[in-house]
């Protein structure tokens, strides 16, 4: 009797180890599978294989904009860049972030890295003035010499031309994302390929998004 309940036992053990062993196999396999993204609820991060095998229908560099000062802004010139792309608000709980993103700018800002402000009336009315009065705040308040763009519409179908590329997987070629509030930010890699967007609770001085800056 001892002896078949010591069988037993090593037997539950084993099969226990092996149950183990499976789910971590299934939980690997779901990570696998996870082709596309690393998703959460704060960021959806494109794997290497999504970005080298995604096809967009539109080039990232040939997006125009306007500057805030009204010049023509042709994304051709952020070939070979990484680039943070944000819509902004002077009026929400989430604008001290121009402090960081700022800060970051001046940190790596220059030939291999940018970062690109659009303003933004989207969410809550939080942008409501013109580009002259969003111009003089974002200085005033926070010394900003990022480059700053005219103020768009994010999400929709009236959404501007860039945002419609940011969040459309036809259009980048890797994914589909939403602007779901004021300074979401979007990562496209130096040779103009989407590469994550995270939410706007992530600092611009997050891990995330400072290796990116910095080409690590």
């Amino acid at each position: 009797m001892f002896a078949f309940h010591k069988i037993t036992s090593n037997y539950s053990s084993t099969f226990d180890v092996y149950q183990k062993t499976l789910d971590m196999k299934q939980v690997l396999s779901l990570l696998t599978l996870m082709f596309f993204f690393s998703c959460g609820r704060e960021a959806q991060i494109a794997s290497p294989n999504a970005i080298a095998m995604g096809i967009p229908s539109i080039d990232f560099y040939s997006l125009k904009t306007k500057t805030i000062d009204g010049e023509l802004f042709s994304f051709s010139s952020l070939k070979g860049k990484r680039v943070l792309i944000v819509n902004t608000a002077s009026r929400c709980g989430y604008t001290p972030q121009y402090k960081d993103l700022e800060r970051l700018y001046r940190m790596y800002g220059g030939d291999n890295f940018t970062i690109i402000g659009f303003p933004s009336n989207d969410f809550a009315w939080e942008e409501p003035g013109s580009d002259q009065e969003i111009a003089a705040f974002c200085k005033s308040r926070y010394d900003v010499t990022f480059p700053m763009m005219t103020k768009v519409k994010t999400s929709g179908s009236s959404g501007h031309e860039v945002y419609q590329w940011l969040c459309n997987l036809e259009r980048n070629g890797v994914a589909d994302a939403r602007v779901s509030w004021n300074f979401n930010k979007f990562l496209i890699d130096e040779n103009g390929r989407w590469a994550a967007h995270f939410q706007s609770s992530t600092s611009p001085m997050s891990m995330e998004i400072t290796t990116f800056a910095s080409g690590k």
